[in-house]
């Protein structure tokens, strides 16, 4: 039998949200990947994430790819 002393009391809500948190926290912060481990749309996560965020609870935002001053394109003059 699953270990479910850490479920008993607990609402739903509360457990789903430690599993897609922590699932979060198992693929680096990578939304796409956390959204595919748990069999739920990339949408559906993001609005649940930002439900928690709403609610005071700490989720981290993700990374967005830094500018690049120069990318090594250059303009033919």
């Amino acid at each position: 039998m699953a270990n479910v002393i850490g479920l008993v009391g607990r609402t739903v809500a509360e457990v789903e949200r430690d599993l897609i948190l922590e699932t979060l926290r198992h693929c680096l912060g990578n939304r796409t990947r956390a959204a595919a481990v748990l069999g739920i749309s990339i949408r559906t996560l993001r609005n649940k994430l930002n439900d928690y965020a709403a609610a005071g609870v700490a989720v981290t935002r993700p990374e967005t790819e830094p500018e690049r001053a120069n990318s090594g394109l250059r303009i033919a003059s």
